[in-house]
C-alpha cells in the first residue's frame, strides 16, 4: 500500500545509508504523502526496522508502513548491496522524520600469542 511512496524516496534513502558511515542521517518526509492513504492515523506512523546482513532482524509485520519500506529496500539490488554485511536501524518518528543509523559492529579482538 505504501510501496509507491517509499519507491519515490528510495534514491535518497540509498544515499543516506551510504552516509551513515560518517554520522546518523535524517530525512524529512512529506506528511501529506502518507495521510492521503488515510490508514496511518489509527495505526500510528512510528516504527523501527533493524537490518542485519541484508535481512530484517525484528518483527515489523504489525506495521504496513514499515513492512512496505523494508520490502522496497530489499527488492532494490543496489540498496540490498549496501545492507548486506552491515547493520542499520531505520526508524520513523511522529514528526515524519526517517532516522537512519549505522550500527557499529565490533570486530573480534586479536589474541596475542
Amino acid at each position: 500500500m505504501y510501496a509507491q511512496i517509499w519507491t519515490k524516496y528510495l534514491p535518497i534513502i540509498r544515499i543516506l545509508l551510504k552516509r551513515t558511515k560518517q554520522d546518523n542521517q535524517v530525512l524529512d518526509l512529506n506528511r501529506i504523502d502518507f495521510e492521503r492513504l488515510g490508514t496511518g492515523r489509527k495505526a500510528g506512523y512510528k516504527f523501527t526496522i533493524e537490518f542485519k546482513n541484508g535481512k530484517v532482524a525484528n518483527l515489523i509485520s504489525s506495521s504496513a508502513l514499515a513492512s512496505d519500506l523494508a520490502s522496497v529496500m530489499l527488492d532494490d539490488a543496489n540498496t540490498k548491496l549496501i545492507l548486506e554485511g552491515s547493520e542499520f536501524t531505520v526508524s520513523l518518528n511522529t514528526k515524519f522524520q526517517l532516522l537512519i543509523k549505522g550500527v557499529a559492529t565490533e570486530l573480534p579482538a586479536a589474541t596475542e600469542e
